[in-house]
């Protein structure tokens, strides 16, 4: 059993040795894709040969694929670029309407609150459920009246609590009111199965580290006859979309991961499953009054299989954080774009989570290399922790 434990994969999870592999490969070779001498055609070459692969894999057409430094610059294209389009096809500068789900990745929810500040952008949160889902008859209503409404954008599964939303009819309402729809797939590639071609996404954020691949790679799947206003300007090597010197090692690593994802999907789900219901009983049995957030059918699809999300009344996250972290645990309270923050997160405050017991939660996830053993060291560590915890706030307001 290794000394450490590591439950934080929806941070990040370990590179697959197959995408270091490829990744170690493409590197060998020197080459800027956009030169046109043979060192650069190779550079293009692995590229293209990476693009066509992963549109393949994902259901969509090469055309669609647009790489990009990772989710979230690919987020704050998808949300600029699709409102600056549709004022431009209005050819007009007033304010148009936002819609944008409360429990967003801050990958969204910061471009769409820029929007409103520095655009004049009229910004509508989509509220969620006590699972923390989207209300597609709420959303209809919305969009009732839609010669406004710039974008909708509605993450595919959330990064804290796990829950899946129907993001399938959520793309039939916007395109019947002719709505453009972004949605951040980071946390699902490789979890849930996913047919772009099918789904009708405007367009679609993916992310390499978080399916094992490298660091500072991702891609916005586009629909190719959709209308993006780039937000970096210079060489336009993406159709025009986005500029800059693409990473061709780290491309063909990214490829390779995804495609590992989705060929092991269904098996890979199922392990995460396992170990997931195995860590959320042991924690429910152990720990009293700990409280599973999300969506409570664990033996259904409405839930990341690789996510745990807790709360523990009575206790500050961040101080469980470091007692776990202390005995071997490595887990998170949440984003770890975030993390340091000591700050109620917003998702469970939009599920109706009061602010003290919001700030008493911690995300567990799973990944490839997590085991049994990773679960019977946290439901060890726990109670103690929970139990420590809460003697430390206690303390404090007696």
């Amino acid at each position: 059993m290794s000394d450490r434990s590591y439950l934080d994969h929806a941070a990040t999870t370990a590179m697959l040795p197959a995408a270091r592999a490829a990744w170690m490969s493409a590197s060998e070779h020197l080459g800027n894709p956009s030169s046109l001498h043979a060192a650069g055609r190779f550079a293009r070459k692995v590229v293209e040969e990476s693009r066509e692969s992963i549109a393949a894999d994902l259901k969509t057409r090469p055309s669609a694929v647009i790489f990009t430094s990772g989710g979230t610059e690919a987020d704050n294209l998808a949300v600029k670029g699709l409102y600056w389009q549709r004022q431009q096809i209005l050819g007009t500068r007033k304010p148009l309407r936002v819609l944008a789900s409360a429990i967003e990745h801050h990958a969204v929810i910061d471009p769409v609150i820029w929007l409103g500040e520095h655009e004049g952008a009229l910004i509508e949160w989509l509220g969620v459920d006590q699972d923390a889902r989207v209300s597609t008859t709420a959303l209809a209503d919305l969009l009732a009246n839609n010669s406004d409404v710039a974008l909708c954008t509605v993450m595919w599964a959330n990064n804290e609590v796990g829950t899946i939303e129907p993001v399938e009819r959520i793309a039939e309402i916007c395109k019947e009111h002719g709505v453009r729809f972004h949605t951040d797939a980071v946390q699902v590639l490789g979890q849930v199965p996913m047919d772009l071609g099918a789904l009708g996404a405007d367009a679609v954020t993916i992310s390499s580290h978080k399916i094992g691949g490298p660091f500072g790679v991702g891609a916005l799947i586009v629909n190719p006859a959709t209308g993006f206003t780039p937000v970096l300007h210079g060489g336009g090597q993406e159709r025009d979309i986005r500029s800059g010197t693409l990473d061709a090692p780290a491309i063909a690593a990214f490829a390779v991961a995804i495609k590992h994802g989705v060929e092991q999907q269904v098996a890979h789900a199922q392990h995460l499953r396992e170990l997931r219901n195995e860590l959320v009983q042991g924690v429910l049995a152990t720990v009293p009054g700990a409280v599973l957030n999300g969506d409570l059918d664990l033996s259904g699809d409405g839930r990341l299989p690789a996510n745990a999300h807790f709360s523990f009344p009575g206790c500050e996250g961040d101080s469980l954080l470091m007692l776990l972290d202390a005995a071997g645990v490595d887990c998170s309270t949440g984003s770890a774009c975030t993390a340091g923050i000591p700050e109620a997160s917003h998702v469970l405050l939009a599920m109706g989570v009061d602010e003290r017991t919001a700030r008493a939660s911690l995300r567990f996830s799973f990944g490839y290399p997590s085991t049994m053993a990773d679960v019977d060291r946290v439901v060890a560590a726990l109670p103690g922790a929970v139990d420590r915890a809460a003697r430390t706030v206690s303390s404090r307001s007696s």
